[in-house]
């Protein structure tokens, strides 16, 4: 990664000064531009690098689901793209960490953690998103959403096909290691 997909989705400040108040605050027009701001970098950025793990899991997320309803729509049973998406990212970036644990220490920083040691990046990280998935109301977890670790396989069996997003992931994505981001993802907070 370098140049506009490296560098336009995290530049420093508007996603930990703006996020939080975006969401809690509708009207707040500031917030609310610059976020929409930072998503048309991160657009950019996806539409050039690519996205990885946590849209590859997501779709098994989503096809599977037998119970969730969000209260945001009115279909029957839906868990929405961004949350089946962000529901295992603490622990995908914790798992991804050892790939790249500069640049997982400077995405921690960014979204507003402090400054850590290297090897702590993953956990430091994901404690970060965390933060946000709470502080935003998201669903803990795989288990707010119906699942439990007996769908653990069929979760897995419905990631393995999405090769396009899967082949892009800095570590492997065999069946054992996706299993264990779901296990961790059971529960987040």
């Amino acid at each position: 990664s370098s140049g506009i997909n490296a560098e336009w989705p995290l530049r420093p400040g508007i996603t930990a000064k703006y996020f939080r108040r975006a969401v809690k605050d509708p009207e707040d027009y500031e917030a609310r531009e610059q976020m929409h701001l930072a998503s048309s970098m991160a657009g950019v950025g996806f539409g050039n690098a690519g996205v990885h793990l946590c849209h590859g899991l997501s779709y098994s997320i989503s096809g599977l689901n037998r119970s969730y309803k969000s209260t945001d729509y009115p279909e029957d049973k839906l868990i929405p793209h961004g949350l089946s998406v962000c529901i295992t990212a603490p622990s995908v970036f914790a798992a991804t960490a050892d790939s790249d644990l500069d640049r997982h220490a400077e995405i921690a920083e960014i979204l507003g953690g402090k400054p850590c040691r290297k090897e702590d990046a993953g956990a430091v990280l994901a404690d970060v998103l965390r933060d946000y998935l709470h502080d935003l109301g998201v669903p803990d977890g795989l288990n707010a959403l119906g699942y439990t670790d007996e769908d653990i396989p069929a979760l897995v069996q419905g990631a393995l096909p999405q090769k396009r997003v899967l082949a892009i992931s800095p570590i492997s994505t065999e069946a054992e290691p996706l299993a264990e981001i779901y296990a961790n993802s059971m529960k987040n907070y």
